[in-house]
């Protein structure tokens, strides 16, 4: 039998009351389960759930008074019975998919909320394409909620995006039904200066009543960070080791430590609870950036909450950092985030709490996956032509587009490289003595080239520069027009014929991947919305994002998840050196710093 459709808690409190009582019959109960109470960090054996108007009426030992003759049973048989998973922060936009392709990816992994920022299509298509997230994320049938994004350009002065976010973009937004905060406020050192756009974002946020996300993505724990917490951000998931998981929570900040396709910063923060006793209810798991592929073959919240037993933590625990934690700090915890009356209905039947086998979800009392295969179905919106042709370059790009001019008379060059860490946001400043042939600085064993190429406004403009880190050997090159935050083009290569090739090809599909290999294309994923994303099935989505990552391990290259490091290229507000439409950023000081240095 169907449930009823879900309800607000004002709207269904008699009914929820009336179910508990026994004098009305539930639409759902489960009987017979071991519950993982996250409110009181317990297992309780042998109970039940009554659930009405896709939410919880009665959570005890047993609810025989709340099954009438239309009432659907689910004998749970001793499994456990968890609340369902929460994302803390994560982009949508990210995993290449729509909200409604997303949402069919995840659900069967037990995730039924999230908090989204959508600030990647916010640089293309500024508060047009966030009303167009929030719509489609609405109509989902899980939780997906919105936070507004607060910066597009992320350093003002150092990137230049399609649109620009507002405070007054940001005040508007905050009247919206499904906006939850504010998104990262990724200009720290806006923040820290004193900024007065910046404040005044926060400043509508918390006259809203709702949270602050934060975004410090700096090494430095003195006088800066105490100024950036002053500042109002209420969490921050850019810490990458146990020192800064501490100093967040000491703060009265919430430190959501993330795994995601790329960034493990979960293992080297989780200490601060396992090893030096922290309160755990100040830390939120998190995935920040998966892509298509690893939610298809590997998991979302479940996979950080596994990773997080397996670095050590207590499951119970695990889970409330990935539900309750999480519900209480976005002001939710009446209204998701555990199995409790009046809470939203969202529950996982799992046979083991240590490696966390997803058997069963129910969101909002209706059963939406079992066994690995989603049961419902995730309306689309019908996205707009024209933010299908955001790609516009200007001009045929040729080899000499990404070819370095040496300063007149120079046989070689020490030229600034970016150093990509494997496994983490951040990048390294580093050196290279290049050789130069015919006038022109060329790549020289492990450093490729790297360009930015313009692709809103159609300027033409080519920046070049330099990487190290991929291993990429012989003739390829890989284009992007995934490339936070401003989602111009990021094309690396060690040919530059090939990343013509590469950067052309995506101006003819309209955005995404492609991966050159000696002259011929070798993978392409087509993401016609916004450059971003792609409303084809998540399956077939991550099935070329899976041939994408194969083909740039043909071309040499040996990080896991390489492709998330390569979008992150030209994020400029994450150390230490990154790239650019106007040029290559020092991100450690926060200016535009030339390619060579004196020779």
């Amino acid at each position: 039998m169907e449930p009823k459709p879900f309800s607000t808690w004002p709207d269904s409190a008699a009914h929820l009351v009336a179910v508990a009582a026994g004098r009305a019959p539930a639409d759902v109960v489960i009987r017979g389960g071991r519950l993982v109470n996250v409110q009181t960090r317990e297992v309780l054996h042998g109970q039940d759930i009554a659930i009405a108007a896709g939410r919880f009426a009665y959570c005890g030992p047993d609810a025989g008074h709340c099954i009438g003759d239309s009432t659907h049973v689910i004998e749970a048989d001793g499994t456990f019975m968890i609340p369902g998973l929460c994302d803390g922060h994560m982009h949508i936009e990210s995993g290449m998919l729509t909200p409604a392709e997303f949402a069919r990816a995840v659900i069967p992994h037990g995730t039924t909320t999230m908090f989204t920022d959508p600030h990647e299509i916010a640089n293309v298509l500024g508060l047009r394409g966030v009303r167009l997230m929030h719509d489609e994320a609405l109509i989902q049938p899980i939780s997906i909620f919105t936070q507004m994004p607060s910066c597009a350009p992320s350093a003002p002065g150092l990137e230049t995006t399609g649109y620009e976010i507002t405070a007054e973009d940001v005040a508007e937004a905050m009247a919206w039904p499904g906006i939850i905060g504010l998104g990262e406020m990724m200009n720290f050192p806006g923040v820290v200066a004193g900024d007065a756009k910046m404040l005044a974002e926060i400043a509508a946020t918390q006259n809203a009543g709702k949270t602050v996300g934060g975004h410090y993505a700096s090494p430095d724990l003195g006088p800066a960070f105490h100024a950036y917490a002053a500042g109002g951000p209420a969490d921050d998931h850019e810490g990458v080791a146990e020192a800064d998981a501490i100093a967040r929570v000491r703060q009265g900040m919430r430190a959501m430590l993330r795994l995601g396709s790329a960034w493990y910063d979960v293992e080297k923060q989780i200490t601060a609870i396992t090893e030096k006793g922290l309160d755990p209810r100040n830390f939120i798991l998190c995935t920040d950036d998966c892509h298509s592929g690893t939610l298809v073959n590997d998991g979302h919240v479940n996979r950080v909450v596994r990773h997080a037993i397996d670095c050590g933590c207590d499951p119970v625990v695990a889970l409330q950092m990935a539900t309750v934690n999480t519900a209480t700090h976005f002001g939710l915890e009446r209204e998701l985030g555990s199995i409790t009356p009046g809470r939203r209905a969202d529950v996982i039947l799992t046979t083991d709490l240590r490696t966390l086998p997803i058997e069963h979800v129910i969101a909002r009392g209706m059963t939406v996956a079992k066994d690995g295969v989603c049961l419902v179905d995730c309306p689309h919106l019908d996205w707009p032509e024209d933010v299908r042709r955001t790609v516009t370059l200007g001009q045929v790009l040729t080899a000499e587009s990404f070819q370095v001019p040496a300063p007149e008379g120079a046989n070689s060059v020490h030229a600034k490289v970016i150093g990509v860490i494997e496994n983490q946001a951040p990048t390294k400043a580093l050196t290279a003595r290049l050789p130069v042939k015919e006038g022109l600085v060329q790549p020289n064993g492990e450093v490729c080239r790297i360009a930015l190429v313009e692709r809103h406004r159609g300027t033409g403009g080519v920046v070049n520069g330099f990487v190290s880190g991929f291993g990429y050997q012989g003739d390829m090159a890989i284009a992007s027009t995934v490339a936070h935050d401003s989602h111009h083009m990021i094309v690396v290569g060690t040919s530059a014929d090939d990343m013509a090739r590469a950067a052309n090809r995506l101006g003819e599909v309209g955005g995404g991947i492609s991966v050159w290999k000696d002259g011929t294309e070798i993978a392409l994923v087509e993401l016609p919305i916004a450059g971003l994303m792609s409303d084809s099935p998540a399956a077939e989505v991550a099935a070329r994002a899976d041939a994408m990552v194969a083909a740039m391990a043909a071309c040499g290259c040996t990080l896991n998840n390489a492709y998330m490091q390569h979008s992150l290229l030209a994020l400029v507000v994450i150390p230490e050196l990154r790239i650019s439409d106007l040029g290559l950023v020092d991100v450690t000081r926060f200016e535009l710093t030339d390619l060579f240095e004196d020779t």
